[in-house]
């Protein structure tokens, strides 16, 4: 695989767009089926927003939506302890989609999980401060990273949607430097073969 570079498309007057990127709408079958998820599968962690369990468990529900063709094709609260699907984990935002976000890997988490590929998706509220996700609204599968890549980024302290400091660092990598993810499934399809190839391991 390449390392990391821009990737986003550019009108002909030089200015910066956003990609591309594929999308899933979020259904109320959806929302529902993950509110009702969020008090088994909170982490007992720092919390960034009053929605960040909600995003996150909707992020894998529209990965799976994405990549099986079926949302319902998920593990949400039966991988603790391991990776969200196999050999992928799912970092999620709800935040207006915008160039200037980042993929964000906790610097301990990254320390202790090692999965293959990491891929971001944000969903795209209409306010940093949103304290819900409606039905209608649309996440974006923006892109991935591998865990090499994600280690050898920089750390910063993004701080909370609660305007004070995270206590954190965070990897992180800006969406224009991730791999677009029309190249994602053939990555995904050559890494298992390799991986079997070696014996698993």
């Amino acid at each position: 695989m390449s390392n990391l570079s821009p990737t986003g498309n550019h009108l002909a007057d030089g200015t910066h767009t956003i990609r591309d990127y594929p999308k899933v709408e979020l259904t109320q079958q959806m929302i529902f089926a993950a509110k009702a998820m969020v008090d088994r599968v909170r982490v007992k962690r720092t919390v960034a927003s009053k929605i960040d369990t909600l995003a996150g468990i909707l992020g894998e529900f529209a990965f799976a939506q994405y990549f099986f063709g079926d949302w319902t094709k998920n593990r949400v609260g039966s991988n603790k302890g391991h990776t969200d699907f196999t050999n992928i984990d799912i970092k999620t935002s709800a935040f207006p989609l915008r160039e200037n976000l980042n993929l964000l890997v906790r610097e301990d988490y990254a320390q202790k999980r090692k999965p293959a590929f990491y891929i971001q998706v944000i969903i795209d509220v209409q306010s940093p401060h949103a304290d819900d996700i409606k039905p209608g609204t649309v996440a974006y599968i923006c892109g991935f990273a591998t865990a090499k890549e994600v280690d050898e980024a920089p750390k910063k302290d993004f701080g909370s949607k609660f305007g004070r400091r995270a206590g954190y660092r965070c990897h992180y990598v800006p969406l224009p430097l991730l791999h677009a993810m029309d190249e994602f499934e053939q990555t995904y399809t050559d890494f298992v073969k390799g991986k079997n190839a070696a014996g698993g391991n």
